[in-house]
This record gives C-alpha cells, structure tokens and sequence, in this order.
C-alpha cells in the first residue's frame, strides 16, 4: 500500500471528512514520526510496532567489485521492530 492508496482508504470509511483533510491528516502523521526520529526519538504506536534509529559505527568495508578496501563512515539507520499483535496477526494466530 502507498501513502495515496492508504489516503483514499482512509477517506472512503470516512466521508464525513475532505480528502485534503485526510492528505494533511496521513502527511502531519508521517512528518511527526521522521522528526521525532531525526531527534534520535524512538516513536511507538501500540499493537503496531515501533520505529527507532540505531547508530552503525564507521568500519573498513570492502568493494566488491574490485576487492579494494574502503572506509565507511558512521551513520544512522531506521530501524523497526513489529508489535506483538501485528507479529501475531501476520503468522495467523
């Protein structure tokens, strides 16, 4: 599903509400969560999952194409980790 399927889902279940509201609804939603992340923040929605940075030091890494040896610096990564009800409801219990 992408961010304009889920949009119009949204809604169609709820047509008391403007599609721009819902746009800006799902956008203010997903803006909130890459900020708080970018603050180095762990965001958890409950039953879901939660969506945290983690840091990856630099290291000596290796190109393999051509063997030669590279220095790759540090850097942040997303990183998530799936709430028990999802775990559950996508291995079918």
């Amino acid at each position: 599903m992408i961010k304009s399927e889920l949009v119009q889902k949204i809604a169609d279940e709820n047509p008391h509400l403007y599609q721009r509201d819902v746009e800006r609804i799902v956008g203010t939603i997903f803006d909130e969560i890459v900020e708080a992340m970018a603050e180095g923040k762990r965001v958890e929605l409950r039953g879901f999952g939660a969506f945290s940075v983690k840091k990856r030091e630099a290291r000596t890494g290796r190109n393999p194409r051509t063997g030669e040896t590279v220095n790759v610096e540090e850097k942040h990564v997303p990183f998530f980790k799936t709430g028990k009800l999802l775990r559950d409801r996508l291995n079918g219990k």
